[in-house]
């Protein structure tokens, strides 16, 4: 499943989406996992440590050994789909914050390039090899 909701990447160029959209599918929960955890170990309160709810899960953890955690797990394996989409969308929102806070410290530098004599391709000045073909670059000596 992927995540087209232009409110959080709106303004941001490519670089920046595709940096988005690689942190966020990092971060992401699926919904049917959520389910699954609820309902198989919810006894356990996994279906909590999953969503990043520690002091939840511990408690499940401690009272694992009564009937209590077990019940609530099936009945909260109805609630995981909203409350793995809240997570997605918290998580979401702050991938695109830190993103934007980051973006106006961070400008991509456009260093000066020279024509590979090879294959003709960009290469930076000073550069010891052309990242296309590999072939060594041989250093330009200063006039004296």
């Amino acid at each position: 499943m992927t995540f087209n909701d232009p409110i959080y990447t709106a303004g941001m160029n490519d670089h920046q989406r595709a940096w988005f959209y690689a942190e966020y599918e990092h971060a992401r929960r699926d919904e049917i996992v959520g389910v699954l955890l609820a309902i198989f170990l919810g006894t356990f309160g996994i279906h909590h440590f999953y969503l990043r709810r520690n002091g939840l899960g511990f408690l499940y953890l401690l009272f694992s050994w009564t009937v209590i955690p077990a019940i609530l797990g099936l009945i909260e394996a109805f609630f995981m789909p909203s409350r793995v989409r809240r997570y997605n969308a918290a998580q979401a929102a702050y991938i695109s914050g830190q993103i934007r806070a980051n973006s106006y410290s961070w400008q991509p530098t456009s260093a000066p390039t020279t024509p590979c004599p090879a294959c003709g391709g960009p290469i930076e000045t000073g550069a010891v090899f052309c990242p296309h073909c590999g072939i060594a670059i041989a250093p330009i000596q200063p006039a004296v």
